[in-house]
């Protein structure tokens, strides 16, 4: 049996674009965490819509109202 390592690299995402864009709002996103495949008001509406573009397990998010720094 051959054994591949697996290496994860942990970089900061840029939602600029989607916080402008969503704010408020519900969004499902691709593995990518950055491709929205489906928005709405509600978890499972977003989850819903996700579903019929054939997304069984995409990542939900609620994108917050306000976009305040984290320091930590």
């Amino acid at each position: 049996m051959i054994y591949s390592e697996v290496q994860y690299q942990y970089m900061a995402i840029d939602w600029t674009q989607i916080y402008k864009k969503y704010k408020g709002q519900w969004i499902a996103l691709k593995e990518d965490e950055k491709t929205v495949i489906a928005d709405g008001k509600t978890a499972k509406v977003v989850f819903e819509k996700a579903k019929k573009k054939g997304f069984l397990k995409p990542l939900l998010f609620r994108v917050p109202q306000e976009n305040l720094p984290y320091f930590g």
